[in-house]
């Protein structure tokens, strides 16, 4: 694991932290993001689905209703989870951190080293390159992963 999978800011936002903003999460089941949303749910967490989609055709994903951007949420948000590619990630990390995130989580194969420096030189920790199933399926049998 890379200093930007470490275990404190895993168990950190797995354990603590319950509000979940999921970039990149439509109505679209056969996506990865609208999977683990779903995951994150069963798990207990508040999922608050962000796509830009929602500017135009306001819906809800999971019983949730969802916002076009992070700005557009009107309460705290805990995690901003971003399902991008990596070179659109970055932006999000930063909207992250201006909306008063306690938590940034790029999903597997999403890494901008520069985005994690910028956001944990702001004082939120970040993960990257790893996905909450892994995360938990790895915490409670460490041979699985």
């Amino acid at each position: 694991m890379g200093e930007w999978q470490r275990d404190e800011w895993v168990d950190l936002m797995l354990d603590d932290l319950e509000t979940w903003a999921v970039v990149g999460l439509s109505g679209d089941r056969g996506r990865t993001a609208y999977s683990i949303a779903d995951l994150l749910q069963r798990r207990g967490k508040r999922i608050v689905p962000i796509h830009p989609r929602f500017a135009d055709e306001p819906g809800e994903v999971l019983g949730q209703p969802g916002h076009p951007t992070l700005a557009d949420v009107p309460f705290a948000l805990d995690v901003v989870d971003v399902f991008r590619r990596s070179e659109a990630a970055g932006e999000f990390a930063d909207q992250a951190v201006a909306v008063g995130a306690q938590g940034v989580w790029f999903q597997l194969g999403v890494i901008d080293l520069d985005a994690f420096r910028r956001t944990t030189e702001a004082g939120v920790p970040m993960v990257m390159d790893t996905c909450p199933a892994i995360e938990w399926r790895r915490r409670e049998d460490p041979r699985s992963a």
